[in-house]
């Protein structure tokens, strides 16, 4: 099909994605974040539809930390979509270590057309996107998991049909996970309630600016400390208790930091504080029988393997947008 007069070529391409939208869910308007998942769901259901709009392009990957559903989903979707994933092994080196971040941007800039980069430092990450005049996806950094993000909205409005209005409790370690879910949130009209232990919460910084969100898409986002919060909510989320070790230097020791979110855990009985047709979601990888146990990680109330595939369908749908 011709690319001009391809429907859903259209679609993507009146989204207006450039290269430094990608780098926080934040930073697309609600009508952005809507037009995608929208989107997804058209390529979830028809990823040919989408043409091959990265024939003959190259994507660099870089990969600072193990990976299993972003390595995959990335390379199925360049593939996908006719490109080539190239990718980069840092030789457990950090962006901007062995080379500064600008540099490396400058170089790959002229040598392929899009970077994928699951890195430690937001900071860095921004470098590189300032550096390099393509764009530049943030697959996970030490402040935010957008494509995660995007993938946790789409799972919410494939279950329940919309977003706004949801009320969605994200209980746990308040990390680069629940920043993006805070974003979204925002965005798309949902009520969301934080709730972590004590020097837990997220960061001041993304509190802050989820304000500013809140007023763009008429979202919520609440704090709490307390698990009874998730009561009536349509959906419950968790994620592993520490992340990319920001949270060693709260705690004494593990034994302290097990403690503290012991209270935290979801189980049953959590879950039944819930809608009855409440959904359970979790990033991946879990670890079992701690911040969840294996009754809900396998009941009929849990998504997360849907999550987990709907990494694939947005994450096709944001490199079709980019290059449409």
């Amino acid at each position: 099909m011709n690319p001009l007069t391809n429907p859903t070529h259209s679609a993507l391409a009146s989204l207006g994605l450039r290269g430094a939208d990608l780098l926080t869910l934040g930073s697309l308007t609600p009508e952005q974040l809507l037009g995608l998942l929208n989107a997804t769901r058209t390529l979830k259901a028809d990823w040919r539809s989408a043409g091959k709009p990265l024939a003959d392009k190259h994507v660099a990957m870089i990969f600072e930390k193990p990976s299993l559903r972003t390595r995959v989903s990335f390379e199925v979707a360049v593939n996908r979509l006719g490109g080539s994933a190239v990718s980069l092994d840092t030789g457990g080196t950090r962006l901007g270590e062995r080379e500064s971040a600008f540099d490396q941007g400058k170089n790959l800039e002229r040598m392929v057309d899009a970077i994928v980069a699951r890195v430690y430092s937001q900071a860095e990450l921004e470098t590189l996107a300032l550096a390099a005049r393509i764009p530049v996806v943030n697959a996970l950094s030490d402040w935010h998991h957008p494509c995660q993000g995007l993938a946790d909205c789409f799972t919410l409005l494939e279950r329940f049909g919309h977003v706004k209005g949801l009320s969605i409790a994200y209980i746990g370690d308040g990390n680069n996970v629940s920043h993006s879910l805070m974003e979204g949130a925002a965005l798309l009209g949902a009520e969301l309630r934080v709730i972590t232990p004590p020097r837990c919460e997220p960061l001041p910084e993304i509190v802050t600016s989820t304000k500013a969100l809140e007023a763009k898409g008429g979202g919520r986002v609440t704090l709490s400390h307390d698990p009874a919060q998730v009561a009536g909510c349509a959906a419950i989320y968790t994620d592993t208790w520490t992340s990319m070790g920001q949270r060693e230097r709260v705690f004494q020791d593990a034994d302290a930091r097990r403690r503290a979110f012991e209270p935290y855990k979801v189980d049953a009985k959590l879950m039944a504080r819930a809608r009855a047709d409440a959904i359970f979601m979790h990033c991946l990888p879990a670890h079992r029988g701690v911040e969840v146990t294996d009754e809900v990680m396998d009941s009929p109330a849990s998504v997360v393997f849907t999550q987990a595939e709907n990494r694939l369908h947005v994450q096709t749908t944001l490199l079709a947008a980019l290059f449409s």
